[in-house]
């Protein structure tokens, strides 16, 4: 673009004023863009004719951030901003603001400032050299003191710090200390800031996706986890990958509040370990042939449970369970005895378990044994080895603790009690042929 002189500039203005030609048309006989035409005008209403003459303006720090604030707080353009401080270029600002956001408050020192104290005189040099030092170690600790300030508060609402959480807090200290120091105080690549700020102003194209998910969230208040919340996206219409669903919860700081786990009842080899018979072929080809059996553990309004189940291979029907506040062994005991009341006279199950320390007790051998029933159990730190029973737990977790409920330990173990006597006899399976787990069985006994 051609320079122009000042007076030029004035009288291009002055045609525009008297009112006879539009901007527009001025613009193009000079060869001018309109803007830039709209930017003399806007400067000339502000600060009159002097405004075009000559000037070299050196903006201090403190100035360039004035001008920025007063652009923020007033919503005034970029031009605009520029003609209200006579600022030649409207692209200075864009310069500044551009170095604030992405290098912070040191980006906005003059360079001739900087260069300048290369060549003071030595003696000049040695006197200010203490109180310069003195201003660095002060800024020094206000940003050692100010930075993890911040990254505490981001650490303790997602319970762990990541890249991209240093990145925001230098981000939101950028315009307080160096970027670069700040940087260094984070550990953290320039790249890895840099590309955090670039993706800032891009468009959140999850952001729908997002709020479905917090919505199923807090639907059901917390008891869903990223599989079920999938589940029901699908259900809604829209398939996405359970991997990005749990990403994105991860993201939105989500997490099932309620958790069933499996009771760790291994203590090492308190009693007999028995040998691992059942080897995991869990097929069988008649009632009471096999039986599984573990403990798992609930943690429901700040108590726990521990629920005992005893399951036939045959058709994978709950034989019995007993639940209780505390993993004792008559909890396994008293779960035995009821099973033994399905057993007749000829029946003489393997049963099968993991090496917890209530099925290496001595009473629960020698109840066997009184039995005739031989014992198997899983190898050491081995789920595998019984997965049919780890398989219920999970059906339990997802069909029945999610879904429901409770208002107390009480309404728990009632529901509990109506659940598994639909898993036996209503909730159909297709292995069994589309029949409930109690439907089989007195099938296979009337055919037989």
């Amino acid at each position: 673009m051609a320079k122009f002189s000042p007076d030029e500039k004035l009288q291009a203005v002055m045609r525009y004023q008297n009112g006879s030609e539009s901007m527009g048309s001025i613009a193009k006989s000079i060869g001018l863009h309109h803007t830039v035409l709209l930017n003399w005008i806007r400067q000339y209403e502000y600060h009159g004719e002097e405004v075009f003459k000559k000037r070299y303006t050196s903006y201090s720090v403190q100035d360039k951030l004035d001008v920025l604030n007063h652009m923020k707080q007033y919503g005034t353009s970029i031009r605009e901003t520029a003609a209200i401080f006579n600022i030649a270029s409207h692209s200075t600002l864009l310069s500044w603001q551009r170095s604030l956001e992405l290098h912070g408050i040191d980006a906005l020192q003059p360079k001739k400032e900087r260069r300048s104290s290369m060549k003071k005189d030595p003696e000049q040099l040695k006197d200010t050299k203490p109180v310069e030092a003195l201003q660095k170690e002060v800024e020094r600790l206000r940003m050692e003191n100010a930075y993890p300030k911040k990254v505490e508060c981001l650490s303790s609402k997602q319970g762990k710090i990541t890249k991209q959480d240093k990145a925001q807090v230098v981000y939101e200290l950028r315009n307080e200390f160096s970027v670069k120091a700040l940087l260094q105080l984070a550990d953290i690549p320039r790249s890895t800031y840099y590309y955090w700020v670039n993706t800032l102003n891009m468009p959140d194209k999850d952001s729908e996706l997002k709020d479905m998910i917090q919505a199923i969230y807090e639907e059901h208040q917390g008891r869903y986890g990223y599989r079920r919340i999938q589940d029901e996206l699908v259900n809604r219409g829209h398939r996405v990958n359970h991997k990005k669903v749990q990403r994105l919860m991860k993201v939105l700081g989500l997490k099932s509040l309620v958790r069933m786990k499996k009771y760790r009842s291994y203590k090492g080899s308190i009693g007999k370990v028995a040998p691992n018979i059942l080897e995991r072929n869990f097929h069988a080809e008649k009632p009471n042939e096999k039986w599984v059996t573990d403990i798992t553990e609930f943690k429901l309004f700040g108590e726990k449970l521990y629920l005992s189940p005893m399951l036939d291979l045959y058709n994978g029907e709950i034989i019995t369970y007993t639940i209780g506040s505390r993993p004792v062994y008559s909890l396994v005991s008293t779960m035995l005895d009821q099973s033994f009341h399905r057993l007749k006279d000829e029946d003489t199950p393997l049963i099968h378990s993991d090496q917890g320390w209530h099925y290496q007790m001595k009473q629960y051998r020698h109840t066997l044994k009184e039995r005739g029933l031989k014992q198997s159990m899983s190898r050491k730190g081995n789920c595998y080895d019984n997965a049919v029973i780890e398989n219920f737990f999970g059906i339990l977790k997802s069909e029945f603790l999610y879904l429901m409920e409770f208002e107390s330990i009480a309404h728990f173990k009632q529901e509990l009690s109506i659940y598994i006597d639909y898993y036996n006899n209503k909730r159909i399976k297709a292995k069994l042929k589309g029949m409930s787990p109690v439907q089989y069985r007195t099938h296979a006994q009337q055919v037989a």
